[in-house]
């Protein structure tokens, strides 16, 4: 009876909460309603990925086939090829444009002269605003072999005789999509670390200025340490999107087919046979793929992040 009543209490409380709360729960119900329509009510499409689907018939007469469209794609020429370009493309994202807002974060903060501090802050993220199709088209810009800013300044120095056609060499593409990537989300990505870096009690940074910890000790000893926090968040999230490498800045960015090679990843690829081809089912499947291994990898780096007191669950 007491087990009874001590639940009968905890539902009356958490209803006595959330009636307390209502004004927080009416600005996060419009978001839940539209994650459940956007995110979960589509999800009977994956059905989609064991059936060899019919557009005229749907998803209840179309034939099953089992994991027929998986086989395709493990059999595929295309398989390591875009697995390839999809690993080490997400690993230089990982490697480089992981630490870089990071790295600004910690520099603002050291920044002393406020003024300056929010300039800089303000153009560092106004690039994230930009839709893809207006910083490819600049990237474009920048790299033309005619009138090109960087062929210009490269034969100013005398360090080519001829322009280069960058986004035609596949020996570039790699370089030249991560320092985009960077440069245009580094600022709006320093934002939640720069309020990390807010929340650290000042009085700590006193106190080791006192004892005569230089700038670069108290950024090892008390600002990293202060936000380890957050960048475990972040890292483990990034892990578990490692296979998405991208998609509309390949795209734009690659439009020359000899990319193809260096810049098919599995997003373009299910873009490419699924829409294109109308491939539907197989490019389901490998969507379907793609999402598994994601889950699959964000649970494993959840755990090792839980050994070390931080994890998302």
């Amino acid at each position: 009876m007491a087990a009874v009543m001590s639940h009968k209490d905890r539902k009356k409380s958490f209803w006595v909460r959330y009636i307390a709360q209502i004004d927080l729960q009416l600005m996060v119900i419009p978001a839940l309603v539209l994650i459940f329509i956007f995110s979960y009510l589509p999800m009977y499409g994956v059905l989609m990925s064991f059936q060899d689907y019919d557009i005229f018939g749907g998803f209840f007469h179309s034939p099953w086939v089992g994991f027929k469209h998986f086989k395709m794609f493990f059999d595929s020429p295309d398989f390591w090829n875009v697995m390839r370009n999809t690993i080490v493309i997400s690993f230089l994202r990982l490697l480089i444009g992981f630490p870089a807002p990071i790295i600004l974060a910690i520099i603002l903060n050291e920044v002393a002269h406020i003024r300056f501090k929010k300039v800089i802050q303000t153009i560092s993220y106004l690039p994230h605003f930009l839709s893809w199709v207006i910083v490819s088209g600049l990237a474009m810009s920048i790299l033309a072999t005619e009138n090109g800013s960087l062929n210009i300044l490269l034969e100013k120095f005398n360090l080519i005789n001829e322009p280069i056609n960058f986004l035609s060499i596949p020996n570039y593409f790699w370089g030249i999509l991560i320092s985009t990537g960077v440069w245009k989300e580094i600022g709006f990505s320093a934002i939640i670390y720069i309020a990390a870096i807010a929340g650290i009690n000042p009085e700590v940074y006193e106190a080791a200025s006192i004892d005569g910890a230089t700038r670069l000790k108290k950024i090892m000893y008390i600002t990293i340490p202060g936000i380890t926090g957050v960048i475990i968040i972040f890292m483990i999230l990034a892990v578990g999107d490692i296979l998405s490498a991208g998609f509309e800045d390949i795209l734009l960015l690659a439009k020359n087919p000899v990319l193809q090679d260096v810049s098919d990843v599995i997003d373009t690829y299910v873009y490419r046979v699924g829409i294109k081809n109308s491939r539907f089912s197989y490019a389901a499947a490998v969507g379907l793929f793609k999402s598994i291994i994601s889950i699959a990898l964000l649970t494993i780096a959840n755990a090792v992040a839980r050994k070390i007191g931080r994890s998302l669950w």
